[in-house]
């Protein structure tokens, strides 16, 4: 069975801080605004949560269909998905575009500050979703506007079960737009601030929002993660982690292992376990699609 992955595929370049944000910024100044941080070190990693989440699924031995836009410079990551085995079907070039781009800036704290191009992400509309026998499963990650909206409603359309992620791009739907995205998903899955922001703009609350759905997913890092089932909460504790080295991808590394949950059948409790592992892992090292498994050892729960 595989699963269909709507989101972006993007190259990341992330920095590092060798100082903490909040000794930079001067609250009272936020007005006017204008800093500068020193990064020693630079490095582009292949990225985008499409990307990311076909990576983990990959990893875990599932079946990842990425539904994405490369730009005109996206040769590598086209041929770096076929080197993984991961499959491009659904990977559309646009002629006039670049891939998308992440500037990333991560300080000792592990927050970020982040920049982000969106190129050929905003032509993702074009992919359409069908019904087919193998695709019995998707995800709705953070993607081009008009393809997040398109993409649910041809979810809906096809009978396909899909869990709703969006991440950053949440803040560009107002209410009766995101209530109509919980409307047509199976599962959400957000942090807890965006777990904050979709309560406040949908108007229900975390267990109302559960009562629409078969599962909400709220990661609270490191304390692992919430599921919500018809209204009840169940905290999952945390991983521990080998290092913390770069939360760069673990919501997605997250959403994964939540796929590959689903697809076996698993109680959404031990998908969220198998989430907080991979999570741990990934966060340990640098790059969202950098990390390996003892796959037998990460599966046994």
């Amino acid at each position: 069975m595989a699963s269909l992955i709507c989101g972006s595929l993007a190259f990341d370049t992330i920095m590092n801080f060798e100082g903490r944000f909040a000794e930079q910024i001067l609250p009272e100044q936020l007005h006017i605004l204008n800093v500068s941080f020193l990064v020693p070190s630079l490095r582009r990693d292949f990225g985008g949560c499409a990307g990311n989440i076909a990576y983990s699924l990959k990893l875990l031995g599932g079946d990842p269909l990425p539904m994405a836009t490369l730009g005109v410079d996206g040769d590598d990551y086209r041929k770096r998905l076929d080197a993984l085995g991961i499959g491009c079907e659904f990977v559309r070039t646009i002629a006039d575009a670049y891939t998308a781009q992440a500037m990333i800036i991560t300080d000792t704290d592990n927050n970020q500050i982040n920049g982000f191009h969106p190129g050929a992400m905003e032509q993702a509309w074009r992919n359409r979703i069908s019904a087919r026998e193998d695709i019995r499963l998707g995800i709705i990650a953070p993607d081009g506007r008009d393809a997040m909206v398109q993409h649910a409603e041809q979810f809906s359309e096809a009978g396909i079960p899909f869990i709703f992620d969006p991440g950053q791009q949440l803040p560009r739907f107002d209410g009766a737009e995101l209530r109509d995205f919980v409307g047509k998903a199976s599962w959400i899955a957000v942090n807890d601030y965006e777990g904050k922001m979709l309560s406040d703009r949908t108007g229900w609350d975390t267990a109302e929002i559960s009562r629409k759905v078969r599962g909400l997913i709220v990661t609270i890092g490191a304390q692992g993660s919430e599921v919500w089932i018809d209204g009840v909460k169940t905290h999952v504790p945390a991983v521990a982690a080998a290092a913390v080295v770069d939360p760069t991808g673990c919501g997605d590394a997250y959403r994964g292992a939540l796929l590959y949950g689903l697809e076996r059948g698993w109680p959404l409790e031990r998908c969220a376990m198998l989430g907080n592992r991979l999570g741990s892992i990934k966060i340990a090292q640098r790059g969202p699609q950098n990390y390996s498994i003892d796959r037998d050892a990460t599966l046994r729960l």
